[in-house]
């Protein structure tokens, strides 16, 4: 018969994991994993204020600064080729006249003469609303692409020879496109103030844009919002020829790696 210190006493009690402890050590794990994550991603930087991280506006403005210069050589060595051409060039002087028209009409000619410039702007700052109209939303104090549409296609409407918006000219390819608060032509970004400079007979251009629906709605927004909305008139103002590419450009498939 054995002593009360040689016997078994009993079986071991097993450690008990209750869901609190559980929860306890999953916390500290998933935060350690968080920490070793932070610490391999920004190799020492601070990942919110890390000046390297460039944010998308900085990136589509640093392709807007590089598109302007290509089309500013783009546009010196389409001179050289235009005069290279003219000095080996063996047509008629009825084909030269045909050739000048078609490019005025396509926009890569200077076009000048009377006409004038719609600037449109956001409402100002802390803008209220004039009496008898609802409180703004925030939509309804900027420049909408359909805003710059629309006195676009009312100038071309009221016989414009040429438009210039901001300080690019429109040709049969171009596309007014807005992007948030900021306007995308033809590879640049722009802010407003909006400009849009026309040539053509000035009675006609401003009848169409007092004719206009559209530009009538705008009109609604100005009373209402503040919105901006100004029209200077030019006894003779000159547009540049279009510089840029004239090649259309289409999606295709990309070939599948072999």
């Amino acid at each position: 018969m054995s002593n009360s210190a040689d016997s078994p006493q009993g079986p071991v009690r097993r450690p008990v994991w209750r869901p609190v402890r559980l929860l306890t050590v999953g916390v500290f794990a998933l935060a350690g994993l968080i920490f070793v994550t932070s610490f391999n991603t920004a190799k020492g930087t601070d990942i919110r204020t890390d000046d390297s991280l460039l944010k998308l506006s900085d990136l589509i403005q640093q392709r807007s600064d590089r598109n302007g210069e290509l089309e500013e050589s783009t546009s010196a060595v389409r001179r050289d080729v235009e005069t290279l051409a003219e000095r080996d060039d063996g047509s008629t002087k009825a084909e030269d006249e045909r050739l000048v028209a078609l490019e005025r009409a396509a926009g890569t000619q200077e076009v000048r003469g009377e006409g004038l410039t719609v600037t449109l702007k956001d409402a100002p700052p802390n803008a209220q609303a004039a009496p008898g109209y609802p409180e703004p939303q925030p939509n309804d104090l900027v420049i909408h692409q359909q805003d710059l549409q629309a006195v676009v296609n009312a100038l071309w409407q009221g016989g414009a020879e040429g438009i210039r918006v901001m300080d690019q000219r429109l040709i049969s390819t171009s596309a007014v496109r807005c992007v948030g608060n900021t306007l995308i032509l033809q590879g640049r970004v722009y802010s407003p103030p909006y400009r849009i400079t026309a040539v053509g007979d000035r009675g006609k251009l401003e009848q169409a844009l007092a004719e206009s629906p559209a530009v009538q709605n705008y009109q609604l927004y100005v009373k209402a919002y503040g919105l901006g909305w100004k029209v200077d008139e030019h006894k003779a103002v000159t547009l540049p020829g279009y510089s840029g590419t004239v090649d259309l450009h289409h999606a295709k498939p990309v070939e599948p790696a072999e």
